[in-house]
């Protein structure tokens, strides 16, 4: 289930036309406002990762590992929009 929602917040910048999905409309952000965008909504994947698991129980701490791996998953499930944004063919944007 908490993979499911970061596949889907990590696409968001890439098929959403407002800025932090709730923002002004404008549909011409370059890849630099995307990754922007990105790296918050895996932050907010990460807080919200944090409350699941102190609700279950105790919190683990994470070592710096962690934070790398999560970035890496996170660039890797974005893919499908970034290509969809920027590299297909024929794109109007």
């Amino acid at each position: 289930m908490t993979l499911l929602v970061l596949v889907v917040m990590a696409n968001l910048p890439f098929f959403a036309p407002r800025m932090l999905i709730v923002g002004p409309r404008r549909p011409q952000r370059g890849i630099g406002w995307r990754l922007l965008e990105l790296l918050l909504l895996g932050g907010l994947a990460i807080g919200l990762g944090v409350i699941l698991e102190m609700q279950v129980g105790q919190r683990h701490s994470q070592g710096w590992v962690f934070y790398v791996t999560l970035l890496c998953l996170l660039l890797t499930f974005a893919f499908p929009g970034f290509v969809w944004r920027f590299l297909r063919r024929g794109h109007d944007d």
